[in-house]
């Protein structure tokens, strides 16, 4: 039989009942783990839990709030109750609706119930799911904690001030994280996206929006989810025990190159001979 990167390991991913959340939990249980689907949306996780037993593979939905530490306790006392470990926390799940991303642009027009909005589930959120989890990932020898950040944590950019400062204040919170728990043999690292384009947000984005954006990423395709639950899988397997503290973009490189290139590369094709 054929061992998974990831077997009899327990792993919770949270806004796991859609998109990249979906990806990695899928992606997690199809290499052994045992994989707790938390999302506020019940609906969406109960699918993705019941899609993964349909595939033969281990899953229990549960709902979350982020935003109420109540729940999140709630999802790690029931994670305890039914496996009694923990060992892999995949900290997915933000506030990306469109009601929030919408309202989060201008500094000077900023309203601070979006700011706070943000940071509730975005990094308060991560915070308290890893308060409540780490201590049973102690008492069980260890554990990996996986924040998902974002490229725009580490640039500026005309919108949504509130969204990218939330997630540079996950890098922070994640080399805390490592520190703090790293002799308890707990790594925690974190995953920057690039534009992973879920149906949603294909929909929203004209196609001379998508065209700017692909022709900045150094890798001739789009992003896709299985990109960012690949990245994730080699973090919470023992491929990457040694590695703790690292903020790792797998945003096929769009951060990471002169704001020019792709212009410059348009110019190099175009130039005879």
């Amino acid at each position: 039989m054929k061992m998974g990167l990831v077997d009899n390991k327990v792993a919770i991913v949270t806004g796991a009942g859609a998109n990249i959340g979906e990806a990695c939990a899928k992606m997690l249980a199809a290499q052994g783990a045992k994989t707790i689907v938390a999302d506020i949306n019940l609906d969406g996780a109960e699918r993705v839990a019941n899609e993964i037993v349909g595939s033969g593979g281990t899953a229990l939905a549960h709902a979350v709030d982020l935003g109420d530490e109540t729940s999140i306790a709630a999802l790690v006392s029931a994670v305890m109750e039914k496996f009694g470990r923990i060992d892999i926390l995949h900290n997915n799940a933000a506030n990306t609706g469109a009601a929030q991303m919408t309202r989060d642009a201008a500094l000077t027009d900023m309203e601070a119930e979006v700011w706070d909005a943000a940071f509730d589930v975005n990094t308060r959120g991560t915070m308290l799911m890893t308060k409540h989890v780490a201590p049973h990932m102690i008492a069980g020898g260890g554990g990996s904690i996986i924040n998902t950040s974002s490229g725009v944590s580490l640039l500026g950019d005309i919108l949504n001030p509130a969204y990218s400062a939330s997630k540079a204040a996950v890098n922070a919170l994640t080399r805390n994280t490592a520190a703090q728990f790293g002799r308890a043999n707990i790594r925690c690292n974190a995953i920057l996206p690039g534009l992973v384009l879920s149906p949603v947000a294909r929909a929203q984005m004209s196609e001379a929006q998508l065209d700017m954006i692909q022709r900045h990423v150094l890798l001739p395709r789009e992003s896709v989810a299985d990109d960012i639950a690949g990245a994730v899988l080699w973090l919470a397997s023992d491929l990457s025990g040694f590695v703790t503290g690292q903020i790792i973009s797998a945003d096929g490189g769009i951060c990471h190159h002169q704001p020019h290139y792709a212009d410059m590369m348009d110019m190099m094709a175009a130039a005879p001979g």
